[in-house]
C-alpha cells in the first residue's frame, strides 16, 4: 500500500488515521504493519464504502481538504470497489535501533548461523559476507554498480541487500548503502584487525530525499539536519536537484528535531 510522505508525516502526527483506495479485494488486513521512511504503520480497520456517502469527517481523517476533493480522487477506476483503511503510527521501525546495537558474542553466533543459512538457500551460492564487504569497502554507491561488480542483476541484489537490513546489517541511503555499526561489528569479526573506516557525518542524519538532492545536498557540504539548518529553506529550495519533496522532508524532518529553519 503505497503512502505519500507528506500523508506518513501527518499520519505520524496523527492528523491522518484514514486512506481510501480503489481495490478489487482489500490489499491490507487488519493488524498490517507497513514499514515506512517515519517508522511503523499500522492497519487498524478495513471495510468496503459508498463513495457517494464519504462525509466531511472522512475528508478531513484522510487529509483530503473536501468531501467532495475526497470523492474526486477516488474518481477514477470507478468500476472498483472503494475501501476505507483505519491507519495509526506504530512507533519506530524497530531496525532502526538494531542497526545501532554491537552484537554480543552470542548474538554474533547467531548472526553468523543466519548468514550461512541464506547463502545454502541462495541459487547463486554463497553471497552475504562476500556482499557485506562490499558494501564495506563502496558506501554511497548506487545499488546498480555495485551489483555490476558482482555480475549480478540489479533486482536481485538489492533483494539480497535486503535481508540483511532485516538482520540490522545495512542501511539504505538515496545513493546506495552503508554497513550499520552492527554490520561493521559482524564484518571486523571475520579480518585480523577492525577495518579503518571514514567516520560518520556527526549530527542528525538527513531523511531521505531523493537522489539528485542527496548529490546536490552532498556537493554543498550539507550531510546532516544541523548542517541543513544553517541555510535558509528559500536558499536549499534553490539547489538544482533538490524539489519540493525533498524540501518537505527536510522540514518535518528539521520540525521534528526542534531546530529552526529560516524561510528566507
Amino acid at each position: 500500500m503505497m503512502i505519500r510522505p507528506a500523508e506518513l508525516a501527518a499520519i505520524k502526527r496523527g492528523e491522518i488515521d484514514l486512506a481510501f483506495r480503489r481495490w478489487e479485494r482489500p490489499r491490507v488486513v487488519v493488524g498490517t504493519r507497513m514499514r515506512t521512511p517515519v517508522g511503523l504503520v499500522e492497519v487498524t480497520s478495513v471495510e468496503k464504502v459508498n463513495v457517494a456517502r464519504l462525509t466531511a469527517d472522512d475528508a478531513r481523517r484522510a487529509g483530503a481538504a473536501s468531501a467532495a476533493a475526497l470523492r474526486e480522487a477516488l474518481a477514477a477506476r470507478a468500476e472498483r470497489p472503494a475501501w476505507r483503511v483505519g491507519l495509526t503510527w506504530a512507533g519506530e521501525d524497530p531496525r532502526v535501533a538494531l542497526r545501532e546495537a554491537v552484537p554480543t558474542a552470542g548474538e554474533l553466533t547467531q548472526i553468523e548461523a543466519r548468514l550461512d543459512r541464506l547463502d545454502r538457500a541462495s541459487p547463486v551460492g554463497a553471497w552475504t559476507r562476500a556482499t557485506l564487504d562490499l558494501i564495506d569497502r563502496n558506501p554511497e554507491v548506487r545499488a546498480a554498480d555495485l551489483a555490476a561488480q558482482v555480475g549480478r542483476e540489479t533486482q536481485d541484489f538489492k533483494r539480497d541487500v535486503r535481508k540483511l537490513k532485516d538482520l540490522g546489517l545495512t542501511e539504505s541511503l538515496d545513493i546506495g548503502y552503508r554497513l550499520s555499526p552492527r554490520g561493521e561489528s559482524v564484518v571486523d569479526a571475520g579480518l585480523p584487525a577492525p577495518r579503518e573506516r571514514a567516520p560518520r557525518p556527526a549530527g542528525t542524519p538527513l531523511p531521505h530525499v531523493g537522489a539528485p538532492a542527496a548529490r546536490a545536498l552532498r556537493a554543498a557540504g550539507l550531510t546532516t539536519l544541523e548542517a541543513v539548518a544553517t541555510k535558509s529553506e528559500a536558499e536549499v529550495a534553490a539547489m538544482h536537484g533538490v524539489g519540493p519533496v525533498a524540501v518537505d522532508r527536510l522540514r518535518e524532518a528539521i520540525s521534528e528535531a526542534g531546530f529552526g529553519w529560516p524561510r528566507s
